[in-house]
């Protein structure tokens, strides 16, 4: 990384070196890059990531995979062949240059949330991110009974991830018992024979997620929700859950749910 390059960073980011690049698929792909040390974030936070474009930087909102205590930042992205960051940002390679946001926000934080019985992370696509980020962190399971991850995706190799929740979490040396006892993992495939199929609001619905799961009915007065997705998947399940009794919590005032408005989509 030469010095005149991080030189013109501008002073409200990080340059940060790209270390390993993964793609999932065709839309889908996923980077680590360095960690500066002054970077703090909680589980669950994003902040503005991007490149430098003809000396400015092209940013857009990217929540954090990794957990807090790991030493390099991770992050899943879309690739929209038009999009003004995307369709650059899904050729880096190890060892280029990436902006990093000083300044990491959110609303997915467990401090949000009233204590509650069961913790439903709710997402679609990339919006798996955030939760990522809180299924590693030990907060997480210390407030709730158990810890749901349903992530819904269209195709199969959209499950990004996937392994590392069912394989590799369980037998991690600090979380494996703690992921061993209270997550509980329930992917589903909207276009593609899996053996669960069909949108959230659907299976919510017909009682089928509850099935799926073998846990009871939510229940606003002792379960909490976080939701990640699309602004159409948030905006059903807002109004599904609101119907049911849930409340929207925020940054000042906690309650049984709460949804992130930032969402990749160029």
């Amino acid at each position: 990384m030469s010095q005149t390059a991080l030189q013109s960073i501008p002073a409200a980011y990080f340059g940060e070196r790209v270390t390993w690049v993964h793609h999932w698929t065709d839309r889908l792909f996923s980077f680590r890059c360095t960690r500066d040390p002054a970077m703090r974030f909680v589980a669950g936070q994003f902040t503005m990531i991007g490149l430098m474009v003809e000396g400015k930087p092209l940013v857009r909102a990217y929540s954090m995979v990794s957990p807090p205590w790991e030493e390099e930042l991770e992050f899943p992205s879309i690739k929209v062949p038009n999009g003004p960051l995307t369709s650059r940002l899904q050729h880096i390679v190890a060892g280029d240059l990436v902006l990093i946001g000083r300044k990491p926000v959110g609303t997915l934080l467990v401090e949000n949330l009233l204590p509650g019985r069961n913790l439903w992370l709710m997402c679609t696509g990339t919006g798996l991110a955030p939760f990522m980020s809180l299924i590693r962190d030990p907060d997480t399971y210390e407030k709730f009974d158990r810890v749901i991850v349903a992530h819904t995706v269209r195709l199969v190799a959209e499950l990004a991830y996937r392994n590392l929740i069912t394989e590799e979490l369980p037998r991690h040396e600090l979380l494996g018992d703690l992921v061993r006892e209270k997550l509980v993992y329930a992917p589903a495939v909207t276009r593609e024979p899996f053996p669960i199929q069909g949108r959230i609001t659907e299976r919510i619905a017909t009682g089928r997620l509850y099935a799926e799961t073998g846990l009871a009915p939510l229940d606003p007065r002792q379960d909490r929700v976080m939701l990640c997705g699309s602004e159409a998947f948030n905006a059903d399940m807002k109004a599904l859950l609101e119907g049911m009794g849930f409340v929207e919590g925020n940054n000042s005032t906690p309650a049984s749910y709460v949804l992130e408005k930032a969402f990749v989509t160029k």
